[in-house]
């Protein structure tokens, strides 16, 4: 991608499941924005998901092991040698493609090492985010700005991130925390974090994983706690070991 006088090299992973109404699109308008590569990581989808992917242009990883920690890291993985820069987002839709520049040239120009779109402070479709994602992104971002001084409105899949600084982040959630292991991991290496608006768009096809089920919802969130009290004690244990 150019940003001015300045070229760099970006991937984009997305992770899908049952994303078939969506993803051919999705993978058309990100490539015509520039980005680089398209990475689809295909997480068992019985539909003819990664057979779109394809057909738009993207370069389809399979992930037999479900879990969206996973999916996004085999995508990490698979990214090409030559990429600086590494954006994600969701593969249902509701991530405006038309974001993707405003996410991506902080970290190209060496504004920021780490960008975040927040759909809480963007436009949102009507019934785009529930009460309960909008509450557990806040949630975070209070006990982040209480412990660390880091402010944060959203744990919004839509992100990117240079990629030499992801490789010493040293990621291992395979689940759902694996965008608020990010954020906090990002906090504690002393990344330079951005937080932009970007906007919320209804889910074009599918069925929700989390957002649309309340037994889901509930075990997420679970996961996401679990995630934030385990990942700081080890974080406060290894900053005590550091010289």
């Amino acid at each position: 991608m150019r940003f001015g006088k300045v070229t760099t090299v970006v991937s984009l992973v997305i992770p899908c499941l049952n994303e078939e109404a969506a993803i051919g699109s999705i993978v058309t308008d990100c490539l015509a924005r520039g980005v680089d590569e398209v990475i689809v990581v295909d997480g068992g989808s019985t539909d003819a998901t990664a057979t779109k992917a394809a057909a738009a242009g993207a370069r389809v990883v399979l992930e037999t092991r479900r879990g969206y920690g996973r999916a996004c890291a085999a995508g990490v993985s698979a990214v090409a040698l030559e990429t600086e820069i590494i954006a994600f987002m969701d593969g249902d839709g509701s991530d405006p493609p038309q974001f993707l520049p405003e996410i991506i040239e902080p970290i190209a120009t060496g504004r920021a090492d780490f960008v975040m779109g927040s759909r809480v402070r963007g436009r949102r479709a009507e019934g785009a985010l529930t009460r309960q994602q909008i509450a557990a992104g806040r949630m975070a971002g209070f006990m982040m700005r209480a412990l660390h001084g880091v402010s944060f409105t959203d744990m919004s899949p839509y992100r990117a991130v240079a990629r030499k600084d992801l490789a010493r982040l040293g990621m291992r959630e395979t689940t759902y925390g694996w965008n608020l292991e990010m954020q906090m991991r990002a906090v504690a290496a002393k990344l330079r974090t951005l937080e932009i608006p970007v906007d919320c768009r209804c889910r074009r096809g599918g069925v929700s994983k989390v957002s649309g089920n309340l037994v889901a919802g509930i075990a997420a969130a679970w996961i996401i706690a679990q995630t934030f009290l385990r990942l700081e004690l080890q974080l406060r244990r290894k900053a005590r070991s550091s010289p």
